[in-house]
């Protein structure tokens, strides 16, 4: 059974950093596309980075240029540096990933950014 775990949240000052880890189970992690997506209060959920297995790169426009997503395949691990930090970061960050094969989404149980003076 595939399971994502996230990690690295936390309250931060605006313009600092921080970053998100999430660490895969299961197998074919390398093959599948990977990606951040966040909701605040209220809000709907949206994309942050994603990144497939191929190295190709999308980012919300509201966060390029800050935030960067890498991953290791050795470690089955998607990580989200964000940096410069604004208030409007806010929200529950959850890491995604889609199976190559079978296209089934598998989604983590968040972990909080909040982003204040």
């Amino acid at each position: 059974q595939v399971q994502l775990v996230e990690s690295g949240g936390g309250l931060v000052q605006p313009g600092g950093s921080l970053r998100l880890s999430c660490a895969a189970s299961g197998s074919r992690f390398s093959l599948n596309a990977v990606g951040w997506y966040r909701q605040a209060p209220g809000k709907q959920r949206d994309m942050v980075a994603v990144r497939t297995s191929g190295g190709s790169t999308n980012y919300a426009d509201s966060v390029k240029g800050r935030f960067t997503i890498s991953r290791d395949n050795a470690k089955n691990t998607v990580y989200l540096q964000m940096n410069s930090l604004k208030p409007e970061d806010t929200a529950l960050y959850y890491c995604n990933m889609v199976d190559f094969f079978t296209t089934t989404t598998y989604w983590g149980q968040g972990t909080q950014v909040t982003v204040s003076s």
